[in-house]
């Protein structure tokens, strides 16, 4: 049977609809233009999840308290940083930040590291006052940094006018609040430093009335009391200080001093032995906790190998400061410390690498000499800078000259080195009887020795013993 083609009335061809390519093309291209600007990070994927919320200024400031109420003060001076990044227009963080970094700097062991930390705590500081100008607890804060400034100025001139500043700003934040308590300590420390021993007592004794539970009005009031001998009353006070914030390790080693001062000062040799574990008590306390929070400071080993050397231990105080230079083999001041004490132990030779690398600098042979007796093995060496002549590095210099000195004969003349430092302490400080005799002391084993070059070689003669540094 035939079939006939079905009709067009039930049946219609196929054919291609343009409209539809075209939807179909731009959807295509489309596609291909997301993925490509999701994969250059043009736009964002619509499906992640939200971003982290960013931080407030008040955020970074409540870490920062924490930190510094943990003992962290590096980590709390960053995270105040970091809240003036956020807010720069918050006067009060720049103050709790220049008063953190104020106390940082007692951390430090050398001068141009302590002067340092407190510039930039007064940077910080200047920067709450232009904010607020008014404030009273900035100012405050303000006569306290000026005042720690002045501990290491440079020059009488220059610690006067600080001094002078500092009790200007005290002035005006107690005229801006007169029941600023922290104004009241900060003016007392002032009055310290400038020798107002009555005046500063009554002060801090008003801020300790007003205001108990603050670390730093019991700080303040046993600087006060140091200041006029009465050293146990100063234990007393800075352990109320530890009991507000116990993990301050520079509380510690202040409470440790007090007693080596008053062991120092001892003429009962079993009371003397008390007062020195005392002492030696704190500065492990200090070093334990900060083994705890993980902190490498090599202050109290610092302390505990000058306890031992004012005991006469010699050996195990050595030991103590070889500890502190694993913390930072590069530090100066550590190897003034050690050559004092080789100094003090009569290992006269032995002194006078250590005392380079802190006066002179050294290079990597004798930084390894001053630190193990020897030579360098691989990677043991560092490049060591020397320090400024200054209040606490003269004892360095006039050691280092007069060791120089003692040691000088015919065949290994140290003297030309030996008169150039000498000289240079005596054009600094030829005004201090003590520094001037031993300098002159020096000066004239090189003026003989220098006569008799040409004639038979003298007997080596012993260095003169220099005073005990101050405890």
């Amino acid at each position: 049977m035939k079939v006939n083609r079905r009709r067009a009335l039930f049946y219609q061809r196929q054919r291609s609809n343009l409209y539809r390519i075209f939807v179909l093309v731009a959807v295509i291209l489309v596609a291909a233009w997301f993925t490509r600007a999701l994969d250059s990070g043009s736009i964002t994927n619509p499906f992640l999840p939200s971003p982290t919320p960013t931080r407030t200024a008040l955020s970074f400031a409540l870490e920062g308290e924490a930190f510094f109420d943990a003992g962290y003060l590096e980590a709390a001076i960053t995270a105040y940083q970091q809240a003036t990044e956020v807010d720069p227009t918050d006067a009060r963080v720049w103050a709790e930040l220049a008063r953190i970094q104020a106390y940082a700097s007692s951390l430090e062991t050398t001068d141009r590291e302590r002067r340092q930390r407190l510039q930039d705590a007064l940077f910080s500081i200047d920067q709450a006052l232009a904010l607020a100008p008014d404030d009273s607890t900035v100012h405050a804060i303000r006569a306290f940094v000026l005042d720690w400034n002045a501990s290491v100025a440079q020059s009488e001139n220059e610690r006067q006018s600080l001094l002078i500043q500092a009790e200007q700003d005290a002035a005006r934040a107690l005229q801006l609040d007169n029941q600023n308590v922290l104004a009241l300590a900060f003016y007392a420390e002032i009055l310290v430093d400038q020798q107002r021993w009555s005046q500063a007592e009554q002060i801090i004794v008003q801020a300790v009335q007003r205001d108990p539970s603050l670390m730093d009005v019991h700080r303040v009031y046993a600087y006060v009391l140091e200041s006029t001998g009465r050293y146990r009353q100063a234990i007393e006070e800075y352990n109320r200080a530890i009991e507000i914030n116990p993990n301050l390790t520079f509380l510690y080693i202040s409470v440790g001093l007090s007693y080596r001062r008053l062991a120092f000062e001892s003429t009962l040799s079993s009371q003397r032995d008390e007062l020195y574990d005392l002492a030696l008590e704190y500065f492990a306390r200090a070093a334990s906790l900060n083994e705890q929070l993980g902190i490498e400071d090599p202050l109290p080993f610092i302390a505990i190998a000058k306890t031992y050397s004012q005991q006469g231990e010699f050996f195990i105080a050595a030991q103590n400061i070889l500890r502190a230079l694993e913390f930072d083999t590069t530090n100066p001041d550590l190897y003034g410390q050690l050559g004092i004490i080789y100094f003090r132990a009569r290992n006269y030779e032995g002194s006078i690498p250590a005392l380079q690398c802190a006066v002179r600098g050294c290079d990597l042979e004798t930084s390894c000499l001053a630190r193990f007796g020897q030579g360098c093995e691989e990677g043991e060496g560092v490049t060591v800078e020397g320090m400024d002549l200054s209040p606490t590095t003269v004892v360095y210099y006039y050691t280092y000259g007069s060791v120089l000195a003692a040691l000088s004969r015919p065949q290994q003349n140290y003297c030309p080195d030996a008169v150039q430092v000498l000289n240079e302490v005596q054009d600094a400080y030829g005004d201090d009887a003590t520094i001037a005799g031993i300098v002159d002391a020096g000066l004239q084993i090189c003026g003989s020795l220098s006569e008799s070059l040409r004639q038979t070689p003298t007997p080596v003669p012993t260095p003169t013993p220099l005073p005990t540094p101050f405890p």
